[in-house]
């Protein structure tokens, strides 16, 4: 007779489990930060009325005038404090400025159905070239005030473009 030797099976302690556990529970809570948001680069990247509006005026910061077009539709309407705008006068104005930098705040949007309304404040830091209204010619100061602005974008075949803009002071 040969003599029986017990085994026991080896015993996992309960800290090493823990441990195990939190470090499992700590890698997939991790996956979700690593595709975390990012601002979009460019209109095709954005995926509503913020992100459109960071676009667009990062595209006028850039002077990239080929994507500023590309987003005020055909039959755009602006209004300011000065009055009416069409779709040219807007991009001439824009054209005429040499914007450094700007911030968008209390921004808020509004989706109906292919139509998003953003309205926020922002507050420019820049010059304009041309003639001021005070009568004196060359590059004067945008406003550094923050004003008040309403954006009506519109989802068409080419993609979202501008169709009313409003700035109030």
């Amino acid at each position: 007779m040969r003599p029986r030797i017990a085994v026991e099976p080896p015993t996992i302690s309960v800290s090493l489990m823990l441990t195990v556990a939190l470090m499992c529970a700590l890698a997939l809570t991790s996956a979700c930060t690593l595709n975390a948001d990012h601002p979009a680069r460019a209109f095709s990247e954005a995926t509503g009325g913020e992100g459109l509006e960071r676009v667009f005026w990062k595209e006028v910061k850039a002077a990239n005038w080929v994507e500023v077009e590309r987003a005020l539709a055909s039959n755009y309407a602006g209004i300011t404090p000065n009055g009416s705008l069409d779709r040219s006068a807007t991009l001439d104005q824009y054209r005429g400025w040499q914007l450094k930098d700007y911030t968008l705040g209390d921004l808020q949007t509004e989706l109906n159905g292919t139509t998003i309304v953003v309205t926020y404040t922002i507050t420019l830091n820049g010059t304009s070239n041309g003639t001021a209204g005070n009568g004196t010619a060359g590059p004067q100061p945008l406003p550094s005030a923050p004003q008040h602005m309403m954006t009506v974008w519109q989802q068409q075949k080419s993609g979202w473009v501008v169709i009313a803009h409003s700035v109030s002071q």
